[in-house]
């Protein structure tokens, strides 16, 4: 069996940045004929040592996914109070050298391990000499305006400006959530909507986007059901609460249960409060408009299992 060349990161959205990353160790496990793997970790450790971590910007079904998808194997370690408490020499054995085989280990520049974050990337250099593999920070990927990062995506979100957002993915941020029986008012006005629940990725800020949406069907498989219209926020017309809604254009097919894929293209507009429901219907339509010009020109991807990104 062939050594690994790893590469240890939380991955979280999996960026350019990680994607430059990943490209990098494929590039040597090409030439080594070694195994490319990308570690990490689940929960995030801030969860388990007691910290409030930040919200995902992809579950880690959905970063197994992308990982997968650019051709890398994926190691996810579980990360306990155990493997916390572990010394950076340790924590190199027992996982890079005894579980990963590793030939080549490759982190980003400010790379802490170990408990306590005790080591650094001089420590893992060091290691790895005596454990017998090499090790090297990989410098971290740009474009005019900064480095890539998942903190870039996250404010990029929380400021509503989805194409910056997605020049750091390279793709339209996405969440995951199930569909669940609502009031049934939005059918009542001619504009039913998918109503979705248990998402865990971040949302961008209550407003109408103009999105695309797929059908998830496992094993990184998706169906794209089409262009639609979704509304993040509190419904203020009908004064109906929080929910997560999309209006799906073209398409009337009963979706309760199904597991959706929204993929934010662009804002629309903020969430508004209408005198009536013809007045909201008005606007919806509107709404729909732009959305099939933001959305013109989008197509799914056969290297997305068929759905849009």
């Amino acid at each position: 069996m062939s050594r690994a060349i790893v590469v240890i990161g939380n991955f979280d959205g999996v960026h350019r940045g990680h994607q430059a990353v990943v490209g990098a160790a494929l590039d040597s496990a090409r030439e080594t004929g070694a195994t490319a793997l990308a570690l990490t970790f689940h929960p995030h450790p801030q969860e388990v040592l007691g910290n409030t971590p930040r919200p995902v910007l992809t579950s880690l079904a959905r970063k197994r996914t992308l990982l997968a998808r650019a051709g890398i194997g994926v190691v996810v370690e579980p990360f306990t109070i155990d493997l916390a408490a572990l010394s950076p020499e340790e924590f190199v054995e027992r996982i890079l050298v005894r579980k990963l085989d590793a030939e080549s280990v490759l982190v980003g520049e400010n790379f802490r391990f170990g408990k306590g974050r005790a080591g650094d990337l001089d420590e893992l250099v060091r290691l790895g000499e005596r454990f017998g593999f090499s090790a090297r920070a990989q410098a971290l990927a740009g474009d005019e305006a900064g480095l890539f990062s998942s903190t870039r995506v996250r404010q990029a979100l929380s400021a509503g400006d989805l194409a910056a957002a997605e020049r750091c993915l390279g793709r339209p941020h996405s969440v995951a959530g199930t569909v669940q029986r609502g009031d049934g008012r939005g059918r009542t006005i001619g504009v039913p909507t998918a109503n979705l629940a248990d998402i865990a990725e971040v949302l961008p800020p209550n407003g109408v986007y103009a999105c695309l949406v797929d059908r998830e069907l496992g094993d990184d498989a998706a169906e794209p059901l089409g262009l639609g219209v979704a509304n993040i926020g509190v419904r203020p017309t009908a004064a109906a609460g929080f929910s997560v809604e999309v209006h799906l254009l073209d398409f009337d097919q009963a979706l309760y249960g199904a597991r959706l894929r929204v993929h934010w293209v662009e804002r629309l507009r903020s969430e508004l409060k209408f005198p009536d429901l013809d007045a909201l219907r008005a606007q919806i339509e509107r709404d729909k408009a732009a959305a099939r010009v933001a959305l013109s020109g989008r197509k799914p991807q056969p290297r997305a299992g068929g759905g849009w990104a």
